[in-house]
């Protein structure tokens, strides 16, 4: 399978990217403004004097401001706009639902953007508190970081463009070009010989999306909500073909050392699952991409 990892295919992946940042959504490029509205703001009550014996809060607490890991191309669940510079989306507004409840304002956070190829790195070398980004829970990524959750449950499925009716599901993808992120479990799943795809590893979902509108590509596979969310900016381009072959549980990840730490998380998402601003946050942000509220089953796993 061919991986276009040269110099010259990186430069042309950066000058993609560039552009999208830099048209703000002209037609035919993957850096839109999520559709649907205006962006959705919760408001969450922040805890006071909250004593939890965890090495990573106690070392937030004294410098008054958590650091959080997110996504910032992900429309509906983790997108960063590129003119205001503001994070918004479902997994930013779990992001504050946890943060709340550990003792801090939205005022005290601190989005930091981690691509997916170096999400457990950056977790071990503390230099996130905690991260949420679409982070599926599985038995290899257990072994490196700590979860709470899970939070939401997708499934892996196929963006294509809105004319291609050749591509039905992943059975009908055998010599097809199909794009995805280096890290990503959906990409693992497709590079199985079963298959019989030709792939494409690239560092942004919306570097994907942006070969795809180019006819580069011929399917981008990762989460079904991720892929909801990019079909929703560009109805008459792109759609979403609905055959999902994995299931992916997203989990909040941490040290995996700090199980205080997992415990109060575990118990901040249930809080605001059972008072309904998760419900909430969910019909204002991915909801908005065609995905129907399903309640996450309670009570959370404590692994």
């Amino acid at each position: 399978m061919r991986m276009r990892k040269t110099a010259a295919a990186g430069a042309v992946v950066l000058a993609l990217a560039a552009t999208a940042t830099a048209c703000g959504g002209e037609s035919g490029t993957a850096g839109d403004k999520p559709a649907g509205g205006e962006v959705y703001k919760g408001s969450y009550t922040v805890a006071k004097d909250v004593k939890v014996n965890s090495p990573v809060l106690k070392k937030a607490q004294k410098a008054k401001k958590i650091v959080v890991g997110v996504k910032a191309d992900q429309p509906f669940l983790g997108f960063k706009d590129p003119a205001t510079t503001k994070y918004s989306g479902f997994d930013i507004e779990i992001a504050k639902m946890v943060a709340a409840d550990l003792g801090f304002s939205e005022n005290q956070i601190e989005f930091k953007t981690i691509d997916s190829n170096v999400r457990e790195t950056t977790i071990s070398k503390g230099q996130v508190d905690y991260y949420v980004g679409t982070y599926t829970i599985n038995e290899e990524r257990k072994k490196q970081v700590g979860f709470a959750g899970p939070y939401y449950t997708a499934g892996a499925d196929l963006l294509v463009r809105k004319d291609d009716k050749a591509i039905t599901g992943p059975d009908a993808l055998k010599g097809k070009k199909v794009c995805s992120i280096t890290g990503s479990t959906p990409l693992q799943e497709i590079k199985k010989k079963r298959y019989g795809a030709d792939t494409t590893e690239v560092g942004k979902y919306s570097d994907c999306v942006k070969y795809l509108l180019d006819k580069q590509v011929d399917a981008v596979t990762t989460d079904d909500a991720i892929l909801k969310g990019y079909a929703a900016q560009r109805p008459s381009k792109l759609r979403v073909v609905g055959k999902p072959f994995t299931k992916e549980p997203y989990g909040v990840g941490m040290n995996k050392d700090d199980k205080t730490l997992r415990d109060a998380i575990t118990k901040a998402l249930e809080h605001h699952i059972a008072n309904k601003d998760y419900q909430k946050a969910y019909e204002g942000t991915l909801g908005k991409s065609g995905s129907k509220y399903v309640a996450p089953e309670t009570p959370l796993p404590r692994y």
